[in-house]
């Protein structure tokens, strides 16, 4: 099977310092539905892991989050690509869980869910938490630009081996060929 783990805010959809926290504010990056597509079409199975605090943080709550991701499914069909799962961690910071990035534990959830093998998997986030989660499951950081990935390219803390792309385009680029 193969497989590939993208980050949601920074990566697909623009971010924001005040968080997605409604279905108007999820916004794609250009290009990056049409990249999701074509994973899909070369057999990809496409998986979303993103913390999302701000259901921790009462600032929306699971019914929101569930609206935004089906926007965001809605205009992935239209570019001819689709979603094979999301994964999520609601909890802050505080919290103290597994699931959160830079830990390991959502990632462990996907590869248990998937029956896989995480090395060597491509994934690809905007900021350090998500690659440092990449690289403690033996998967494949790959680091885009968009996002907080800018300021990310510049940690002297990247995981060794983490490749730097432009966006989430030049990524899929680098992986389909």
């Amino acid at each position: 099977m193969k497989l590939i783990i993208l980050d949601r805010d920074g990566v697909i959809n623009f971010d924001s310092a005040q968080f997605i926290k409604s279905p108007d504010e999820w916004k794609p990056i250009p290009g990056s539905l049409d990249a999701i597509a074509r994973l899909n079409q070369a057999g990809y199975r496409v998986v979303v892991a993103t913390n999302q605090s701000g259901i921790g943080r009462g600032l929306f709550d699971m019914d929101t989050l569930n609206a935004i991701h089906d926007k965001m499914l809605k205009a992935l069909s239209q570019a001819g690509g689709r979603i094979d799962a999301f994964f999520f961690c609601p909890h802050t910071g505080a919290d103290e869980c597994a699931c959160r990035k830079p830990k390991s534990g959502m990632l462990e959830e996907i590869a248990a869910r998937f029956n896989a093998d995480l090395t060597g998997v491509p994934t690809v986030g905007d900021s350090l938490r998500d690659l440092q989660a990449a690289a403690a499951v033996g998967a494949q950081p790959l680091l885009v630009r968009t996002g907080k990935g800018e300021k990310t390219a510049a940690d002297p803390d990247l995981p060794p081996g983490t490749l730097i792309f432009r966006d989430l385009a030049a990524a899929v680029a680098h992986v389909l060929a």
